[in-house]
């Protein structure tokens, strides 16, 4: 008997049986060419497909032309969109996978356009967008129909092309929620007033979608249940307008949150701070209420936090899209009593959501293979076994390691110290990030199923080579932390990030910490401290804090670091220091800024490669470089050389 009964239940909607209440929910890869389906689109879909997951909704498809809210958004608009979507169809129906899209037009939410231009953004009224700075202009009769006309023409061609259905996106401030907010919408014609009015164009909507479709064909609509905002829709009003509206749709998927602002922004992705699967007590609420299914998606990262919802009758499908991208084969993994080879997603948002924010393709930090299904998709097996040494157990060494392995080789990794994972051992002890630790935890388990020799507390030398007598080596040996040189007169007491966290040092009462990364290993140093009882400044090299940071992560950070009521410095290069006081240079006017009456500079400066053992191996053994050891950056990168390096021996 399965231990996931709930999970792995059937559910019928409109005809069509979804296998399980797994759902990847609607999101944006950045993949598209053109506007439209590629074939490295259709391997990602059908990735998760293969890996058992029982309903896909696709990424938004744009319904007018209006709707271009980015340059690689799909668009439904014109025929030509047809083959590509009967590609990932016909892909997904062959995996037993229930395929829907979203159907969509953002209103004023317009992130950027293809030329550079700014675009004119139509929302209900003259309402400004707060995060993207727009100010919209009111839609007129006869656009309001082009744009109900176009749902139901994109819904037509998906229909043409073997997709099962529609989601109507209604959720996080677009366009059909500028109309249902009445803080929002001041329109003086039919569609504002009471909820009938407001309600007026998402009816029509899915009314004109119905038509164009048909009875067999799906129509969801997706919500926000609370945007968390000020002037954001609440719960009430959400569950009061799909109360009236679920007679005429198939489903209502809750998530949170609104693009409009910051605040808001962050729930769209939550990062790993926020609660997992914290929004299933809205689900509850609004379960209650509907005599349709429920979807609920809001960072349910793990099947068993799946099944507890589904059991409690919170909802009646899951959208647990992070984790199906940092583990495509996790449903069936699941379903087969293998729970605990599942790679859990921890919700870092730095190459999924942190990829799209950029204009990337989306991959995972842990799962590289994501996105690059048409490279990595299938590992070949080697056809030339080969005893491969690999120098260091974090994450860089892990991920070699274990795809070499994967492949055939024979693989002895070697790891100085008494514990694997490397800086992740570090990244995990900052405040709110200690599910960080699990990259480390779900590589060390990718390497025991390849079988992978690990060997800790040893130290690789030269004389060790010559006794194990590797064909190849592989040197993942990381970094230590850079301290950059300044002026230094008297006795401040300096350290770094990395004696912070271990308890190495004992830290003065009044903190300066200068972060040149711009990441989060200075704002949760100050975090950390400030929790312990110390006075703590931040001097941040560069234009705001956590600047490097995936967009949601940094926000949620500055929220936190504000409420904690943390000075911020920005623009500051340390300079110097003497008993007392640190010397910072603003970096774009070159003036002096004196920071006085310091006990402690905590220096969160970087890293510098460990790179000794290179020159032991020369003339040797054949030897690559990976991770930090070649240059410091992330664990992206680390991993995803990690990758490439147990592909190509």
């Amino acid at each position: 008997m399965s231990t996931f009964p709930q999970l792995f239940e059937p559910l019928e909607i409109r005809g069509k049986r979804l296998k399980n209440r797994i759902m990847s929910t609607g999101h944006d890869t950045s993949m598209p060419t053109d506007n439209l389906v590629n074939e490295q689109l259709v391997a990602y879909h059908q990735a998760r497909a293969k890996g058992g997951v029982g309903l896909i909704v696709m990424q938004v498809a744009g319904v007018h032309d209006s709707a271009r809210y980015t340059s690689h958004v799909l668009m439904a608009t014109d025929d030509a969109c047809i083959p590509g979507y009967r590609r990932i169809a016909e892909a997904c129906h062959a995996e037993g996978t229930v395929l829907l899209s979203q159907i969509f037009h953002p209103g004023r939410e317009l992130m950027e356009s293809a030329d550079g231009l700014l675009a004119v953004a139509y929302s209900a009224s003259v309402s400004p967008n707060e995060r993207f700075r727009v100010m919209p202009r009111e839609l007129d009769q006869a656009m309001i129909d082009e744009i109900v006309a176009g749902y139901a023409s994109a819904s037509r061609r998906l229909q043409q092309a073997g997709l099962d259905g529609v989601e109507v996106v209604a959720s996080h401030g677009y366009l059909p929620a500028q109309f249902l907010n009445p803080r929002v919408n001041k329109r003086k014609d039919g569609y504002n007033g009471d909820l009938a009015a407001r309600l007026r164009f998402t009816r029509e909507v899915i009314a004109a979608v119905r038509q164009a479709t048909g009875d067999d064909f799906i129509i969801g609509l997706r919500v926000s249940a609370d945007e968390f905002d000020i002037d954001g829709l609440t719960e009430a009003e959400s569950l009061e307008a799909v109360e009236h509206l679920q007679r005429d749709i198939d489903y209502v998927h809750i998530v949170a949150g609104t693009s409009a602002t910051l605040g808001g922004a962050i729930h769209i992705v939550p990062p790993m701070a926020v609660e997992a699967a914290y929004l299933a007590r809205n689900a509850a609420t609004f379960k209650a209420r509907l005599s349709v299914p429920l979807f609920v998606t809001g960072r349910i990262n793990q099947p068993q936090e799946a099944e507890q919802i589904i059991a409690r009758g919170q909802a009646d499908v899951c959208g647990m899209t992070r984790a199906l991208i940092c583990d495509p084969q996790m449903p069936n993994k699941t379903h087969s009593g293998h729970v605990d080879d599942v790679r859990a997603c921890i919700a870092c948002n730095q190459a999924c959501i942190g990829h799209f924010h950029r204009g990337y393709p989306i991959s995972c930090i842990q799962h590289p293979e994501t996105g690059r299904e048409l490279q990595y998709g299938e590992l070949a097996a080697t056809t030339q076994r080969k005893k491969v040494l690999v120098v260091g157990g974090g994450p860089a060494g892990m991920k070699a390691a274990a795809v070499a392995a994967q492949r055939g080789h024979q693989v002895l990794l070697c790891e100085a110290a008494a514990q694997l994972g490397g800086q992740v051992n570090l990244a995990q002890l900052l405040p709110r990030r200690s599910e960080f630790g699990g990259a480390s935890t779900n590589l060390q388990r990718e390497m025991q199923l390849a079988g992978v020799e690990v060997r800790r507390n040893t130290r690789v030398d030269r004389a060790l080579i010559e006794a194990e007598r590797p064909d190849t080596v592989i040197i993942a040996t990381g970094a230590t932390p850079y301290w950059p040189p300044f002026e230094r007169g008297g006795e401040l007491q300096v350290v770094d990030a990395w004696q912070v966290l271990r308890d190495e040092v004992t830290v003065g009462r009044s903190v300066l910490i200068t972060d040149w990364r711009c990441d989060w290993i200075g704002p949760g140093i100050a975090e950390r401290l400030v929790r312990a009882g110390h006075q703590v400044q931040l001097a941040v090299n560069g234009t705001h804090v956590g600047e490097n940071l995936p967009l949601y992560v940094r926000d949620h950070l500055a929220g936190e670091l504000h409420r904690l009521g943390i000075p911020i410095t920005p623009y500051a290069r340390l300079y110097g220091c003497d008993d007392t006081s640190v010397y910072l240079q603003h970096s774009a006017s070159g003036e002096p800024m004196i920071v006085e009456n310091i006990d402690t500079l905590v220096l969160c400066q970087g890293h510098q490669p460990l790179d000794d053992l290179a020159g032991e191996l020369q003339d040797l053994v054949e030897f690559r470089r990976i991770g930090d050891c070649l240059a410091p950056r992330t664990a992206e990168e680390a991993i995803f050389e990690g990758l490439k390096a147990g592909v190509a021996i």
